[in-house]
């Protein structure tokens, strides 16, 4: 599976994050991280956004990201009445303090790679909304898999999942600290690493080498 640096993407304090970014201290919030462009599905998310503020009316959206789409997103947005609720953020250096801030972090892609997104998003401690496609499902536990995924393109069940979860933020904080466990058992690029590593050995017929030495990952600076 694909890696993320869990140490880099730990858990922060939420309240923190919103003062930083300016943002309602009590209002739940989805943030969507990604490429603005069809392949990450934000209209349908928009599709879905007023249904969602309709049921759980504090609701907020930010689409944290640029891309060959965001204008015309962004004429979504103003159409609907909805830029006091929705907030096209742009391209980020970090999207750290915006995954902080999140109560649930949605990715309704239609097609998929093992995105890095959603498990920066579990790394961070935050429950993630996917759509069920190859890639995305199975970077989930599959305890995850029932409340986690929905169909792609599927506007009613995109609303469904997503007001259920914003209505409940003690459930998302329940849910995000599960998550990070299984990224940082699963998906901590460090022992990603060592397993493509173990396994060109494997391939390459060296085999497991006792004492060979440890693959190493590049340190942030």
């Amino acid at each position: 599976p694909n890696g993320v640096d869990v140490r880099h993407y730990a858990p922060a304090d939420r309240r923190a994050a919103r003062i930083a970014l300016g943002l309602e201290l009590d209002a739940p919030l989805a943030v969507c991280v990604g490429r603005l462009c069809r392949q990450k599905g934000q209209d349908v998310l928009l599709a879905a956004w007023p249904e969602v503020r309709r049921r759980v009316p504090a609701a907020r959206l930010a689409l944290v990201g640029g891309g060959p789409e965001e204008a015309r997103l962004a004429a979504t947005v103003r159409e609907g009445a909805e830029p006091s609720r929705v907030r096209l953020v742009g391209d980020v250096a970090d999207p750290r303090p915006w995954l902080a801030a999140a109560d649930l972090v949605v990715l309704p892609s239609r097609w998929e790679g093992m995105a890095l997104a959603p498990l920066e998003a579990m790394a961070s401690g935050r429950p993630v909304l996917l759509t069920d496609v190859p890639g995305a499902r199975e970077c989930l536990p599959p305890v995850e898999r029932a409340s986690a995924v929905v169909p792609p393109g599927d506007v009613d069940a995109l609303v469904t999942r997503m007001a259920e979860a914003l209505s409940d933020p003690i459930e998302c904080e329940r849910r995000g600290l599960r998550l990070r466990e299984h990224a940082a058992a699963r998906h901590d690029v460090r022992s990603v690493v060592e397993q493509v590593d173990a396994l060109y050995r494997d391939l390459l017929g060296a085999g497991p080498a006792a004492g060979r030495r440890r693959a190493r990952v590049p340190q942030r600076i």
